[in-house]
């Protein structure tokens, strides 16, 4: 089923159960704005905050610096991306499960909506546990949907905040977007761990695997979809670059052994249809094919330790997600964090005339490139 179904079949439940059961949901529904509100989570927010507030303040203080640099780090690479945005846009909508025209990338639907959660949480929570550090009241959190947008929340006491310092503001904006990159840091650091030590030791690479054969070639008909390339000529294939560069060392009309899973095979190169001098046997598409090895199998079976794929892909998501949005977002873009944070710095040396001309100017410019990033990639895959 298309992803947008699962969408679609998933908005109209939420919508039909808030409007039948709203009172007994305490959900409240304004316009195309639903609602539901707790003070449930507010708890674990407080405690989390209470245990070390001095830290979490230090952290964000050097969170705030961090912000303010991706915040002109993003607007800047948005602007030189102009010259390329008709090539690649640099802005994408990523929709778990669907290919958004002109997008040059594809989030699955079950990591991708795995993935958004988290940094959905992760933002939230960290604009709540900022706002308790420093003694602000949590009125409510609670998720809702604006339309068809799922969105989380924390409502920390608005005047209370306000009469904070700058310092201790700019804390609280930039703690959302923050906290997203270093969960993206920590999901990276995971992934890296698993891509570099555990995966190939639990999961080492046995050869390749033959997707597709050329018809007609040396290789039709003694090759086939399926098999697995371990040796050439005695050397070990592993992945493509040494099955490449086997290939390469060879000249056309050389005789090429090969050991399979299936058996061996002696093929004869012939002349590349693509350049005459370079030796071709026909093999068109092949994988990397991995297997258990065997001191892993005797512990944890066969099975298992494919997991250790579905945790890599997942927190390949978590890291992309949280640290593309969480960039994003620091756009000076009210109300944006970004848009917040420098509407206060602005502020604290500016009358509020000209914080509010410079707010609505340096907004008006990041929403512009964002619609021309965006849109040039929907109008490209249009046209």
């Amino acid at each position: 089923m298309n992803a947008l179904w699962y969408y679609a079949i998933g908005f109209v439940l939420i919508w039909v159960i808030a409007l039948l059961f709203r009172d007994k949901l305490k959900i409240d529904i304004d316009g195309p704005i639903l609602l539901r509100k707790t003070t449930r989570l507010s708890g674990i927010i407080d405690s989390i905050a209470q245990k070390s507030p001095k830290i979490w303040r230090w952290v964000m203080n050097i969170g705030i610096v961090v912000a303010v640099f991706m915040m002109a780090f993003v607007l800047y690479y948005l602007i030189i991306s102009l010259k390329t945005v008709t090539v690649a846009p640099q802005v994408t909508i990523a929709l778990p499960g669907v290919q958004v025209p002109g997008s040059p990338i594809f989030v699955p639907f079950g990591f991708g909506l795995i993935a958004l959660i988290t940094v959905i949480v992760v933002h939230e929570f960290g604009h709540g546990i900022l706002a308790r550090a420093e003694k602000i009241d949590i009125k409510s959190v609670g998720v809702g949907m604006i339309a068809i947008l799922p969105i989380a929340f924390v409502e920390p006491d608005d005047e209370q905040t306000q009469k904070l310092s700058t310092v201790s503001k700019l804390r609280i904006y930039a703690a959302g977007s923050i906290f997203n990159m270093m969960t993206a840091a920590v999901a990276l650091g995971i992934f890296m761990l698993l891509s570099l030590f555990l995966i190939p030791y639990a999961l080492p690479a046995t050869g390749l695997e033959i997707e597709s054969v050329v018809p007609g070639s040396p290789a039709d008909g003694v090759l086939k979809a399926g098999m697995v390339i371990q040796k050439m000529n005695g050397y070990d294939i592993t992945d493509r670059n040494s099955f490449t560069n086997n290939l390469k060392n060879l000249k056309v009309g050389d005789q090429l052994t090969i050991v399979t899973d299936q058996g061996t095979y002696s093929i004869k190169t012939v002349a590349n249809p693509n350049s005459t001098s370079t030796p071709f046997i026909g093999v068109k598409s092949v994988e990397k094919h991995d297997a258990v090895s065997k001191e892993v199998s005797k512990i944890f079976g066969n099975d298992i330790p494919w997991a250790l794929v579905y945790i890599q892909e997942l927190l390949f998501w978590i890291y992309a997600l949280n640290f593309g949005i969480g960039l994003i977002n620091l756009l000076p873009l009210k109300p944006f964090d970004g848009g917040l944070i420098f509407e206060e710095i602005v502020g604290y040396w500016a009358s509020k005339r000209v914080t509010r001309i410079a707010t609505y100017a340096i907004s008006l410019i990041s929403l512009s490139l964002l619609v021309i990033n965006i849109g040039a990639g929907l109008f490209k895959a249009i046209i």
